[in-house]
């Protein structure tokens, strides 16, 4: 069933809040695009760090929605959307301005606890902001409205690369050295350059901090809307209607799956860009293809949810899931410039996934919906272990690149890919069920 182009999106006297909630929704992308490059930069400023332990920047930064996502939605069921918004500020805010001390101890734990207290801040931010758009108006465009909301977000994750790239990457003078270079200075010029590389990566951090609290004290005094009125179920009946709704179950397990796969390939993109550099003797910046592919994301997502006013949303999903498969099978098997022009265009149909996923999981649901919100984002937690697998498969010929092909000639920084393209087959299927079950 396609849907009505005669019901607006959000209605005139909703589109105040609306726009307020939106403009949130790029805060979480800022964070999660300046994080994905600092999987590199920890990596060439603390070399003894291999692909694996550096990936657990990921580790720590989603799993934070995975710890905290019940305990928000438990705790905006008790009091309100507001009061979720509020707390998860303030965790955002007390998390970036933590990497302070972290560069002052230079102790790579303790940028580990800054990711991990920003992503609860998050996990408050995505559990409040998500269902709150979804009751913004009319239930027949809710999946179209989350993905108009949603797609501010790349804006922010646009920001979020530039500043890493600015602030960051273009000033680390670890950078500046090869590999036996490096090793080859003394520790007094080691030790300068790791303090002043540390503090380097926190400026960014502490910047969006004091960002997160002006929009804090913004939101404090921002009257929100109140939501429907639902007769409030009891927290063990929320659980078990959420168990028995089958569309739900796998609409988290996609999710997982959806978010597992985004991470790896905006991640490890610096991964393949600098093996390319490395065996085709080029010098090509993957921040520049990380940004190439944000915007390809962003047009995709813009698109997607034009489409939808016409089209079922699980086809779509379906239909992008397919390309997402392609796409990455040219990542894994062509060589140089075509398997990097098909990694970027993945961003093309990843991104209607998150949101598209999470109104259809999130169907028809009354006040155990807020519950259900918490599973959805406890799911990317998938960005927490998907990438750790994938840098441990690039640790499999040691910590940096080897001469090492799978099946003879496939490097393995590309085969790697093959995880995020089992991920999206999982999205593509969850897509072709809920299309099935949608023309009953």
């Amino acid at each position: 069933m396609s849907q009505s182009a005669t019901v607006p999106v959000v209605r005139k006297e909703l589109l105040f809040p609306f726009i307020i909630i939106t403009s949130l929704f790029a805060l979480w992308g800022i964070a999660n695009d300046l994080t994905n490059p600092m999987v590199s930069a920890f990596k060439k400023v603390m070399p003894e760090l291999s692909n694996m332990q550096a990936s657990l920047v990921q580790f720590a930064f989603y799993f934070g929605y995975f710890f905290m996502a019940l305990p928000a939605a438990l705790f905006i069921r008790k009091y309100s959307y507001k009061s979720g918004l509020i707390v998860g500020l303030f965790l955002y805010a007390t998390g970036a301005f933590l990497f302070y001390p972290a560069a002052a101890y230079q102790d790579f734990t303790y940028f580990l606890l800054s990711l991990w207290i920003i992503t609860c801040g998050l996990a408050f931010l995505e559990t409040t902001s998500n269902p709150l758009i979804l009751f913004l108006g009319d239930p027949e465009t809710a999946t179209q409205r989350l993905n108009l909301a949603q797609a501010f977000n790349p804006i922010g994750s646009l920001s979020g690369m530039i500043m890493a790239q600015v602030f960051v990457i273009n000033a680390l003078k670890s950078d500046d050295y090869s590999t036996e270079a490096y090793n080859a200075l003394s520790s007094t010029e080691v030790a300068a350059i790791r303090e002043n590389d540390l503090g380097i990566i926190s400026i960014p951090y502490i910047g969006l901090g004091l960002l997160v609290l002006a929009i804090l004290i913004v939101i404090v005094f921002t009257k929100m809307p109140k939501t429907p009125q639902e007769d409030k179920m009891s927290l063990s009946e929320s659980f078990s209607k959420l168990f028995a709704n089958t569309n739900y179950k796998y609409g988290v397990v996609a999710q997982a799956f959806y978010v597992g796969a985004q991470i790896m390939c905006w991640t490890f993109i610096f991964q393949y860009v600098d093996n390319i550099n490395q065996t085709f003797g080029l010098e090509l910046t993957a921040t520049y293809f990380n940004v190439t592919a944000m915007v390809l994301f962003l047009i995709g997502r813009w698109i997607g949810t034009a489409l939808m006013k016409k089209i079922n949303p699980s086809k779509i999903l379906m239909f992008f899931g397919i390309g997402g498969v392609v796409c990455c099978a040219g990542a894994i098997l062509l060589q140089g410039m075509a398997g990097l022009i098909s990694l970027v265009s993945i961003s093309i149909f990843m991104s209607i996934m998150f949101p598209t996923i999470y109104g259809i999981a999130l169907k028809n649901m009354g006040d155990e919906a807020k519950i259900g919100s918490a599973g959805l984002v406890m799911a990317i937690v998938g960005g927490a272990l998907m990438p750790v697998l994938q840098g441990g498969m690039l640790d499999w010929g040691g910590p940096g690149f080897s001469d090492v092909k799978i099946l003879g000639y496939i490097p393995e920084v590309n085969f790697s890919f093959i995880l995020p393209l089992i991920c999206l087959s999982v999205v593509a299927f969850y897509g072709y069920n809920t299309f099935q079950l949608s023309k009953k």
